[in-house]
C-alpha cells in the first residue's frame, strides 16, 4: 500500500530530490485498529526539520493524509516521507519546489516478546555518526550512516547495535534511542552534534519528569555506559527493550527500566 501526495501510486518521478539528493525526512509511525500512535510528537518533529531544512510544508494537510492512510491501513507501519518535491539538476534548491508527501504502508514487525521481557544484546558498531549540528537531530533521509552499521553484523543474538560519534560518544542505536540509569536516575545522549531525536525518547523524558523521576540529557562517554546500573533503548514501534549485555558489560532487567515500560503500558508499542 502506497500513496503520493495522498493518491495510490507504485512510483515516484525520477527528478525528485529525496532520491536525488536525500532531500527530505521521515517518520515511522506505529497504527493500531486505523489510529497513528504519537502523531502529534511525530508531527511536531517533522515540522521542526522543515523549518531547519527550509522546506514549506501544510502540516496540518499532511496530518490529514496520515490519517487517512492509517484508516486504510487498519494496523502496520506507515513510513511518511516528505521530500523536496522535483528539481532541476544541481544542488542548489529550485525556489518554486512543492513538497511531495509519500505514505507507504508494511505490517508490524515481529519482534520476539522475550526483547521486552528479558532484554537484548547490542553489537558494538564500528561506524561512527558523522558530528554535523546542522543536521543534529533530525530524521533526514539520508541514512547510510545507519546501512553501515547495519550491515556489520548478522549474528541473530544481537537484536540492536550501538553508535558513536567520531570522538567516541555514546549517541544512540542504529534504530533507537538509549538511556542509561545511575542511582535510579535517568540519563540519555545529548543530541546537538549528531543523532536522531527519536519520539519515543521524547516521550519517555516527558513521561519520566511527570512521574518525578529524575532525567537528564548528557554526554556519555563509553565508559559511563559500562558502569551504569540498567541500560535500555527505545523506538516508536516497539517502546522499550532492556539491554542486557554489551560486550563485557553486563546488566539486569533493573527496577527503573521496568517502571518506565509500565508508564507506557496505554501505548501498543510497550506490550
Amino acid at each position: 500500500m502506497s500513496w503520493v501526495d495522498g493518491q495510490p501510486a507504485d512510483g515516484l518521478p525520477v527528478h525528485d530530490r529525496g532520491l536525488a539528493y536525500g532531500d527530505g525526512l521521515f517518520e515511522t509511525i506505529k497504527v493500531i485498529r486505523g489510529e497513528p500512535e504519537l502523531l502529534d510528537r511525530h508531527l511536531g518533529r517533522l515540522g521542526r526539520g522543515c523549518r531547519r531544512l527550509a522546506i514549506t510544508c501544510d502540516l496540518q494537510a499532511v496530518r490529514q493524509q496520515v490519517i487517512a492512510f492509517s484508516a486504510a491501513l487498519e494496523t502496520g507501519v506507515a513510513k511518511l516521507m516528505l521530500t523536496r518535491g522535483d528539481g532541476r539538476r544541481g544542488y542548489g534548491p529550485p525556489p518554486d519546489s512543492r513538497p511531495r508527501v509519500i505514505l507507504l504502508g508494511a505490517p508490524l514487525p515481529d519482534y520476539p516478546a522475550e526483547h521486552f521481557q528479558h532484554g537484548i544484546r547490542l553489537y558494538p558498531c564500528a561506524t561512527r555518526l558523522a558530528e554535523q549540528p546542522a543536521l543534529a537531530g533530525l530524521k533526514h533521509l539520508n541514512r547510510l550512516e545507519q546501512v553501515l552499521a547495519r550491515s556489520e553484523w548478522q549474528d541473530p543474538l544481537f537484536a540492536e547495535g550501538l553508535m558513536c560519534d567520531t570522538s567516541g560518544r555514546v549517541i544512540e542505536g542504529v534504530f533507537s534511542n538509549i538511556f542509561i540509569v545511575e542511582s535510579n536516575r535517568l540519563f540519555t545522549p545529548a543530541l546537538e552534534r549528531c543523532g536522531v531525536a527519536g519520539v519515543m525518547r521524547e516521550e519517555i523524558l516527558s513521561r519520566a519528569g511527570q512521574a518525578g523521576i529524575d532525567a537528564h540529557v548528557v554526554d556519555l562517554p563509553r565508559e559511563r555506559l559500562l558502569a551504569a546500573d540498567e541500560v535500555f533503548v527505545c523506538n516508536s514501534l516497539y517502546g522499550i527493550w532492556p539491554v542486557r549485555q554489551l560486550e563485557a558489560g553486563v546488566w539486569p532487567v533493573g527496577p527503573l527500566t521496568r517502571k518506565l515500560q509500565h508508564l507506557l503500558t496505554d501505548l501498543s508499542s510497550n506490550t
